[in-house]
């Protein structure tokens, strides 16, 4: 361990800081350090970047007008005024022009846009007075419903803030004293303090190190943890490898893996090389959602970009018609988007999240994921806190020959005291504390034996993944000058650190090896004396020790698990153990749960570390689609497999909270913790639960199956009749002698439905898509519009049988009149029966149960039988219509109405067996559940 005095100055490379006091600047020179000038009540100072040398940390806290004992509260506020909140400017509120003219990057808006503009150019001002006004709209209210889910997801964020622990003065007599405050109100000069599992807030300046390690992957790529230490005096030898390689910077990005520090942050926000890299810690690729979304997206923006050709070739070639059919050919294709897709998505997500929210306590962090929380097939997850209770229990303690021996415990005890005490860890090690409560129990009944609380710590070596053992160095009572080195950890790595020949290490080695097969997780515990000393103890310190013996604890399972599994595999998720212990211990739990594979791999269907490192990538896409247990996985290895699944074509879940989950979180499609996870791991999961329970995870999965199910059904409806309204717009307008409807009606009829859409966020899905994960595939839509789209041409086609029948009298432009305001008001009726009929997988009593739905599609049929009645229809060009044609379209509606019930039904029976067997009574049970964990309704 080393520190720096009580004053000094400096500033991190890369970066120009003004800390507001009389002048403190420092200028940036990347590659060979920065050089300080102007210290505040100092002397000049320069390092100059040529020589190699940057500044002391003594130099660095003078610069920033701080000092060890941090800076005064009054300070920290004037300089928060100053230089703003310690956010990343991706992370500022968006102004809503920015926001604004962002919408108009979805793809859908840039081609109405575009459609709009063309109809401009050859003056056809109504379409396209109509086609921006849809525009505006689609942007207004996109843009309304982005704010309201970035302020909740604000106030959401705030629940799970991440905070640093700074150490800050009330005055400049008083002692320093630290106190836990909100990232964002960190400044530069602030001395903080790094455990495990923190995010590095900011820039900083170490002061203190002991064992510190970081992961920077981030900033670097490299995977493995990097070593940081205090160097009072930059080292020449490593100017020419830029700051990201002197181990006196950390980095906002990174995140401490082991050991502690104390630093001073010297950039925040926008100047820290993180922003610079504009970038955020893990950035996954497109997720699930993203995927199925822009599929169908494309596929509709190529057929809607061909419309228009098509349209003027066939009524140029079969009517004689030029550009005049243009604005006719436009609306056609508007009349195929989707437009309200971009409100709708937004809108369903940020209202099933603030639900889950306010009902479970589970935060979503990224709305996009609640949807891939819905479809979500396999959940990846430790054992520890989530199958089992987050506390074992110590069955007993044996020495190397497999005889009880309570000192071992003790000795354990001694190791597991000084660590909680000493290695300021975020939370308790519930190993440790395992131990210590067994240890309190064996109370010493001779003078010889070993008295834990008799001992006093010296130093710690905290447990990491990497070394897979703790040390604490402790002064005995009755050794004067002598410290005790107590080592616990992973059998193996105790064993490797232990002078033990060969063969006592194999015999060892297999008495572990048959305690683990029968479920006991072990922890060895070996010992050395050392001489006194004062320097900082270091890994390799743990070398030369004495064996004394194993702890035997044994995981009970979690009351919940069982029945959590349970419902999960009802709801068609499969759940993968991924975890460090050992194969007969993972096993051993997994049994009692009944968790099992559905294909047999071995003896014990566990499949360890080993050999996930012998298999290629392909290879363990098929091992682990069979296989349900992992063990001995390191984080690499967990995030492996997690990759292997989501390669393998499913969505996965991985539930973690500790450093050592962070790369599995980035791997999985949706990454989830508790709100107690370590500070790193929170920042990386999309969601936060209240407490680490499946049962927990099985109400967010399904709210994210209610909203992607409003999605999915808004989908199917709207471009099934989108399609059907083109067909056959398209084939009328081959076959009149004047075109079916004219563009502005064509645009107004798409503007009422549009409108009608929004009540698809309010609805309460089918019971059915809860049982089931609910992914959105390009193709299977493709084919549901074409066939519904088909059915629904059918219907309109039949209307123009009718309204020849009807309007057989008329002729010249009333009889144009009466036939647009004919099909106006026949597409919003068969528009509004869609909305009602075909809400697939439903029970009777759901589709009964409309709600808003309901309310939605009666307001679009009154509008298309009114309407035209209106000085507002006559403006747009329709007149009113005969009796003879509201009978005949009823008897048109009617059939249709049966076609689309009997169409329905054939598709269910094909494609949602469950919905086909759903019963009365298992609908209502199902409602009955939802109603509980949802009191408030859709």
């Amino acid at each position: 361990m080393s520190s720096v005095p009580e004053s000094g100055s400096a500033a991190g490379p890369g970066h120009r800081i003004d800390t507001g006091a009389p002048s403190a600047t420092v200028t940036p020179f990347p590659s060979a350090g920065p050089s300080v000038t102007a210290a505040p009540g100092g002397d000049r100072t320069s390092a100059a970047p040529a020589s190699g040398t940057g500044p002391t940390a003594l130099q660095t806290l003078r610069a920033l007008g701080s000092g060890p004992r941090g800076l005064l509260e009054a300070e920290a506020e004037a300089r928060l005024g100053r230089t703003g909140g310690n956010v990343p400017p991706a992370r500022r509120p968006v102004p809503w022009p920015r926001r604004f003219a962002r919408s108009l990057r979805d793809p859908f808006t840039s081609v109405l846009l575009c459609l709009g503009l063309v109809s401009a150019l050859v003056s056809a001002w109504g379409t396209a007075c109509v086609i921006l006004a849809l525009v505006g709209v689609s942007c207004l209210l996109r843009s309304a419903e982005e704010h309201r889910a970035d302020r909740s997801s604000a106030a959401l964020r705030e629940l799970v803030a991440t905070t640093a622990t700074v150490v800050r003065r009330v005055s400049a007599d008083a002692p320093p004293h630290e106190r836990e405050v909100p990232v964002d109100d960190l400044v530069p000069g602030d001395v903080i303090r790094l455990r495990p599992g923190d995010l590095v807030p900011a820039d900083v300046r170490l002061l203190r190190g002991d064992g510190l390690t970081v992961h920077q992957s981030a900033l670097t790529g490299e995977s493995a943890p990097v070593a940081k230490r205090v160097l009072d005096v930059p080292d020449p030898a490593l100017s020419g490898s830029g700051p990201l390689a002197q181990p006196e910077w950390c980095f906002q990005g990174s995140s401490v893996t082991s050991g502690s520090g104390t630093a001073v942050i010297v950039a925040t926000g926008g100047e820290t090389r993180f922003a610079a890299h504009d970038g955020r810690s893990g950035h996954r690729g497109a997720s699930a959602f993203d995927r199925s979304v822009q599929g169908i997206s494309w596929t509709l923006i190529r057929f809607m970009l061909l419309t228009p050709p098509l349209v003027l070739m066939a009524n140029a070639a079969l009517r004689g018609r030029g550009l005049e059919t243009l604005p006719f050919a436009v609306a056609v294709a508007v009349g195929l988007t989707p437009e309200m897709l971009p409100v709708i998505v937004t809108t369903t997500l940020a209202r099933g999240a603030a639900r889950l929210a306010r009902t479970s306590g589970v935060i979503v962090k990224r709305l996009p994921a609640l949807h891939d929380l819905g479809a979500v097939d396999v959940l990846c997850l430790d054992k520890t806190g989530t199958l089992t209770e987050d506390r074992p229990v110590v069955a007993g303690a044996t020495d190397g020959t497999d005889r009880s021996d309570p000192d071992v415990l003790r000795w354990a005890a001694v190791s597991a005291l000084w660590t909680l005490q000493l290695a300021e860890l975020p939370a308790a090690d519930a190993l440790d504390e395992a131990v210590l409560d067994a240890a309190e129990e064996c109370v010493p009944r001779t003078p010889g034996e070993v008295d834990p609380e008799a001992y006093e710590g010296v130093a710690v070596l905290p447990f990491d993944p990497v070394r897979r053992v703790a040390t604490a160095v402790v002064r005995r009572p009755d050794l004067l000058g002598v410290h005790t080195l107590v080592t616990k950890g992973a059998v193996e790595a105790v064993l490797d650190r232990c002078a033990v020949d060969r063969d006592e290490r194999d015999r060892l080695l297999a008495l572990a090896d048959r305690k683990a097969e029968t479920g006991l997780r072990l922890v060895a515990v070996a010992r050395a004396d050392r001489p006194a000393r004062a320097g900082a103890y270091t890994p390799a310190d743990e070398r030369g020790l004495t064996f004394l013996g194993l702890v035997e604890l044994r995981d009970v399972p979690a009351p919940s698990a069982a029945g959590a599994l349970e419902v999960l595999a009802r709801r068609g998720v499969g759940v993968k153990v991924l975890t460090g212990d050992h194969p007969g211990t993972a096993a051993r739990v997994c049994a009692e749960l009944g968790l099992r594979p559905e294909v047999r791999l071995g003896p014990d269907d566990v499949v360890t570390a080993e050999l996930v490192d012998t298999l290629s990538d392909t290879e363990l896409v098929r091992v682990a689609e069979r296989a349900t247990v992992f063990a001995r996985c390191t984080p690499e290895h967990k995030a492996r497999i997690v990759s292997a699944l989501r390669s393998g074509g499913h969505t996965t879940g991985f539930l973690g909270d500790g450093v050592n989950d962070l790369p599995a979180l980035h791997a999985a499609d949706v990454g989830i913790c508790p709100r107690n996870a370590v500070d790193v791991a929170r920042e990386a999961a999309d969601v936060v639960l209240a407490e680490k329970d499946l049962t927990a995870i099985d109400h967010a999965v399904l709210a994210g199956r209610r909203s992607s199910g409003n999605i999915a059904t808004y989908l199917r409806i709207t471009l099934s009749s989108n399609l059907g309204n083109v067909i056959a717009m398209l084939t009328a307008g081959l076959m009149l002698p004047f075109l079916p409807m004219l563009p502005a009606q064509v645009l107004v009829q798409n503007l009422c439905f549009d409108a009608a859409q929004l009540a698809f966020a309010f609805d309460r899905p089918a019971a059915s898509v809860l049982r089931r994960p609910t992914v959105l595939r390009p193709r299977d839509f493709l084919r549901f519009i074409t066939g519904f789209g088909l059915l629904n041409a059918a219907a309109d086609l039949a209307t123009f049988g009718v309204l020849a029948l009807a309007l057989h009298h008329a002729s010249g432009d009333s009889g144009e009149a009466a036939f647009h305001a004919g099909w106006f008001t026949e597409n919003l009726l068969t528009q509004a029966l869609v909305m009602i009929l075909l809400r697939t997988g439903r029970t009777a009593a759901e589709r009964r149960a409309g709600g808003p739905l309901r309310t939605a599609a009666a307001g679009l049929a009154a509008v298309g039988v009114a309407l035209p009645l209106t000085p507002l229809g006559q403006l747009l060009g329709m007149s009113a219509l005969p009796p003879l044609y509201y009978m005949l379209l009823g008897s048109v509606l009617g059939l249709y109405a049966a076609g689309l019930t009997a169409a329905r039904r054939r598709y269910e029976r094909r494609h949602l067996p469950d919905a086909g067997r759903a019963e009365e009574g298992e609908g209502e049970a199902e409602r009955a559940r939802e109603g509980k964990e949802d009191p408030v309704g859709p």
